[in-house]
Parts: structure tokens; C-alpha cells; sequence
């Protein structure tokens, strides 16, 4: 994918080693990309992939990328793992995004000026910490 500008990075402290909240990121992303096939919402957006994103790149328990487009924007999200302080992981997700024309701008104030995208955002490294957390208390 072509060069997106950089919109925002949110971050998560996980207290479960690297490899597991690799796996747990990894098994939430495929859940997501199954269900959002179905998901009508992407007919309405024009969405490509149909699932919304599609993995660009994987580097294992460092860094997976996603990417998509729909008829209002192009946009990447890359999710980036790091050893942090006492067996813990830092998993760090960085949005990149292009918005072109005026449709894309009324859907960028929509998007990212109501604060939806840090919502979703932050929703998803909540959801990959607390399935990390339940597989390491089991």
C-alpha cells in the first residue's frame, strides 16, 4: 500500500509474556476478519477487502500489519509488540490513513474527530489484554 499519513498511536500494558499476547492478537484479528465478511456495512462502504482489512505483514510476536480501503479512505493499522518492565508485553497500535476529497474529509471529522476511532481503537488492545490475561490464568 501506497504512503499513508500517521494519525495516532494508542498503547496497553499486558501483564502476560510476548508469546501470548502474540497469540491472543493473532486469534482476535482472525475472529474479527471472519465475522466482518458478513457484515453489511462493507457493501454500503465499498470496502476491500470485503472484511474491511486484510494482513499486510506479519512478523511474529514483533509486529502485524493490516490494511484496507473503502470509498471515503486507505488506511493501515499496525499492531507492535515490546518486552516491557517485569514480564510483561507493550502492545502498541499505530493508525495510518488517508482521507481524499470532500467525502473523505466529511468522513475523517466523522471518524476521527468524534473520537470513534481512539474508542474502537482502545477497545481492541483492551479485548487482545483480557484474552491474553484469561489464557495465562488458566
Amino acid at each position: 500500500m501506497e504512503h499513508l499519513s500517521y494519525i495516532d498511536e494508542h498503547a496497553i500494558r499486558i501483564d502476560a509474556p510476548r508469546g501470548q499476547v502474540w497469540e491472543s492478537l493473532r486469534r482476535y484479528v482472525d475472529a474479527v476478519l471472519r465475522s466482518a465478511e458478513r457484515n453489511p456495512l462493507g457493501a454500503v462502504l465499498g470496502t476491500r477487502p470485503r472484511a474491511g482489512f486484510a494482513v499486510d505483514r506479519i512478523d511474529p510476536e514483533q509486529r502485524l500489519s493490516l490494511t484496507g480501503r473503502h470509498r471515503f479512505s486507505r488506511y493501515k493499522l499496525v499492531f507492535e509488540l515490546d518486552d516491557d518492565c517485569g514480564g510483561t508485553t507493550r502492545l502498541r497500535a499505530q493508525t495510518y490513513a488517508d482521507f481524499p476529497g470532500v467525502r473523505g474529509r466529511i468522513y475523517r471529522a466523522l471518524v476521527i474527530g468524534t473520537r470513534g476511532h481512539v474508542l474502537a481503537t482502545n477497545h481492541v488492545l483492551r479485548s487482545v489484554k483480557r484474552r491474553a490475561v484469561d489464557v495465562g490464568s488458566r
